[in-house]
């Protein structure tokens, strides 16, 4: 779900989370980014396409494949053999995603070590890919803009019925000014 509202949204998205498979979903140009807490909320790091390719070499949009190739343990992923962070990340920058790489390697624009370590892991890759890969089209029923925060109560009248009835006073105070921004 997070995939298809990141995706589909018209407004800037924040999405907070440990996974680096998110990564996939930074894209500058839409403004979505990752707010990375794998080392505690309070230290989290803002992931945008200039991170990754300070960090990677690579865009948000070229994650899934890179991680694919250099392999995620978290996820139980070994990746394909004698391939790590810089080749996959070479091969992602000059071949654009997974299924180039695959042609360069099969139109021998690989080096022939290279082609014959990607040749012994296509079944891997075909698999490993569909693990890796955020999915961006689950019919979810609502946009990422109908998610967006209320400034007051959907229904004034019934908050405060409820608020007097369940003599929540202050409580709803906080809420209708913490609503407020």
């Amino acid at each position: 779900m997070i995939g298809t509202l990141a995706t589909s949204a018209t407004m800037p998205v924040d999405i907070v989370t440990g996974d680096r498979d998110l990564f996939q979903l930074v894209d500058d140009s839409r403004g979505v980014r990752v707010l990375s807490v794998t080392r505690g909320v309070a230290r989290h790091e803002r992931v945008t396409d200039a991170t990754l390719l300070d960090k990677y070499g690579i865009i948000g949009a070229g994650y899934a494949d890179f991680a694919t190739l250099r392999g995620d343990a978290s996820d139980g992923l070994p990746g394909v053999s004698g391939i790590g962070d810089k080749t996959a990340s070479q091969l992602i920058r000059d071949h654009v995603d997974l299924e180039g790489v695959l042609e360069a390697a099969s139109q021998g624009r690989l080096s022939a070590g290279l082609a014959a370590k990607l040749g012994a892991a296509v079944d891997y890759l075909a698999a490993a890919r569909e693990v890796v890969r955020v999915r961006t089209d689950v019919p979810v029923g609502v946009t990422a803009d109908d998610l967006v925060l209320r400034r007051t109560p959907a229904d004034p009248e019934n908050f405060a019925a409820l608020t007097e009835l369940l003599n929540l006073g202050g409580s709803a105070d906080r809420i209708l000014k913490a609503m407020a921004g």
